[in-house]
């Protein structure tokens, strides 16, 4: 008898298999962790550089401490992985745990722009200009990891942020693994390709994720390790292989490689906000389409996601005239 009544592990009928709930997996006792530091060759502001990273403020993959620190949950080549960055007298400093710490270090100065070259952007109107000057310390992150951002992108398609944060959030922390090392709490790693093609039907109904978008991650899941060769692409060729995946269009795959590859031209079209934010940042035009977005950024050429990034940061957006986009949640159904 002894035994007889332990919970039972998950099956799902829907997809097969099982899936382990992650609040049942201990976290790992902290340890001392692997370093690097990495001097930048300009100034670097880590909240600018780190936070297109950042999918809402409950996102469980990362942490902004008060100290200024940024804790970031990986799932990377070699395995989970945990990394911490601060900034200490104009050095950056990486503390990481995990398989997959090596790689993150590795990659630590890449992720902080060390590829990105700022200079190499021309201001051609005074509002983008202002706004470089204001924000030096901005340099575009290379992750070198194309799922971690593939998915959460596609869980933004066609709905309102918050709906697409909170679906991450609810997902991960079901589906991921706690974080490895000392990392604040709450903190999980995404799940892996396999545990994303297992989650059943209902969870993602009661996460709030329509059949469409669930059926293009399962899409993107089976064919992972092909898409994540296009970290090695160029930004248009690594689009182009994003987009051969049924449901991943140019405003996913441009959302995409601007984090996996640090694209300075990577311009999102399709958005619902952004050609009214640029049109009338640059030209007054509040009903801006995607058309004449990519006219006015158009001098810009090779730089345009940049531009677009100084615009937004510099805070001239059009006046609200009409409610918000609902909120739908079609776990309530």
């Amino acid at each position: 008898m002894a035994g007889r009544f332990d919970p039972r592990p998950t099956r799902t009928t829907v997809r097969g298999g099982h899936v382990a709930a992650a609040g049942r997996v201990p976290r790992q006792a902290a340890a001392p962790g692997r370093t690097r530091s990495w001097t930048p060759p300009g100034p670097l502001d880590l909240g600018l550089v780190l936070g297109p990273l950042r999918r809402g403020p409950a996102d469980p993959t990362f942490r902004a401490t008060p100290d200024g620190a940024v804790w970031r949950a990986s799932r990377t080549p070699a395995g989970p992985g945990t990394l911490r960055v601060s900034m200490r007298g104009g050095v950056a400093v990486g503390e990481a745990w995990g398989p997959g710490a090596d790689w993150l270090l590795e990659q630590l100065p890449r992720m902080l722009g060390e590829l990105d070259d700022p200079s190499a952007f021309e201001p051609r109107h005074r509002l983008v200009a202002l706004a470089r000057h204001r924000r030096p310390g901005l340099r575009l992150t290379r992750t070198g990891l194309v799922m971690e951002s593939l998915i959460p992108s596609i869980l933004e398609q066609k709905v309102t942020t918050q709906e697409a944060y909170r679906a991450w959030q609810l997902l991960v922390r079901k589906y991921g693994a706690p974080a490895p090392g000392p990392a604040p709490g709450r903190m999980y790693v995404m799940p892996e390709p396999r545990t994303w093609a297992l989650i059943p039907s209902w969870e993602w109904h009661r996460a709030g994720v329509d059949n469409k978008r669930a059926s293009t991650v399962l899409r993107a899941v089976r064919v992972a390790r092909r898409l994540e060769e296009a970290v090695g692409f160029e930004p248009d060729a690594a689009q182009a292989r994003l987009e051969l995946v049924s449901g991943i269009g140019p405003w996913t795959s441009a959302e995409t490689v601007q984090r996996s590859h640090g694209s300075a031209d990577s311009v999102t079209v399709g958005d619902l906000h952004l050609p009214g934010i640029v049109g009338y940042a640059l030209a007054g035009d509040r009903d801006a389409d995607d058309s004449v977005m990519l006219e006015l950024l158009a001098p810009y050429a090779g730089q345009r996601h940049r531009a677009a990034r100084l615009i937004l940061l510099s805070g001239r957006t059009p006046p609200r005239r009409q409610p918000r986009m609902p909120r739908g949640d079609i776990g309530r159904l």
